[in-house]
């Protein structure tokens, strides 16, 4: 690799581990940045999962004052998470991206307007407004989000772009309103998936070894980064970036599939 090559993809990490820490879709900066210096798409795919990985350690430290408030949510998303991950990888190497992929704009789009809408969902649903996270939803809702996770996990094993919002749109819908520990949960679950997947792809022999060295350098800063300081940003605030970046992962997306 050329000095601009490892200088290019260390900050493309960077700020990939920041946007992921913060609401998600870092995916979409890190794996172009492969592609544009001649990277395979699947093994793009594959080593921009694994320096991700590497980098949420940096993130879950930052949200450790987190995990013990959505300890009992980690114990409901986790074994499906795991699952999903595993599916997820498995198809990557065994089917065509294509047909996947024309599902990801509308994936995108649909979690984040129910991200965006969730105040009236809790509202139509029956959920109390509560200030802190909430530990007994409604059953039905529940079940219905737990299998949406194991389908959110599916699509991170794939692919991954987006899936933070995926999750948050899910969180939202069955009553959690404390964005931070939303995003605590977010991040936890996101890197299980990933770990998975990454796993997977290392048996498979999709890595590109020297590339996932360089960014994971710059993931840990990026996540560590963003999960430190989007913890000091009002709740207001964070929720518009949440939405922001949904709304505009999504366009790109639906501009890449129909251009």
């Amino acid at each position: 690799m050329s000095g601009t090559e490892i200088l290019a993809l260390a900050v493309a990490a960077a700020a990939a581990g920041t946007i992921n820490a913060v609401a998600g879709g870092g995916t979409l900066i890190i794996f172009p940045a492969l592609l544009f210096f001649g990277t395979p798409p699947v093994t793009a795919n594959a080593t921009s999962t694994l320096a991700l990985v590497f980098g949420t350690a940096g993130s879950v430290y930052g949200f450790r004052q987190q995990i013990a408030p959505v300890t009992p949510w980690l114990k409901r998303f986790v074994p499906l998470s795991l699952l999903g991950g595993l599916v997820g990888g498995v198809l990557l190497t065994r089917t065509k991206e294509d047909v996947f992929a024309r599902m990801v704009p509308f994936l995108i789009l649909f979690a984040t307007i129910i991200f965006v809408a969730q105040g009236a969902f809790r509202r139509f649903a029956g959920f109390a407004d509560k200030s802190e996270t909430a530990s007994a939803p409604h059953r039905r809702a529940l079940w219905a989000a737990v299998l949406f996770q194991f389908f959110v996990a599916v699509y991170g094993g794939y692919f991954g772009a987006g899936i933070g919002i995926l999750i948050l749109g899910s969180l939202g819908y069955l009553g959690l309103t404390n964005i931070h520990e939303m995003n605590c949960l977010k991040t936890v679950l996101g890197s299980l998936i990933n770990q998975v997947a990454a796993i997977y792809f290392i048996f498979a022999g999709l890595i590109d070894w020297p590339k996932t060295l360089v960014m994971t350098a710059g993931a840990v800063t990026g996540y560590f980064l963003g999960a430190h300081y989007s913890q000091r940003i009002p709740q207001p605030r964070v929720r518009q970036i949440i939405m922001a970046v949904g709304f505009v992962i999504s366009a790109v997306m639906f501009y890449r599939q129909f251009r």
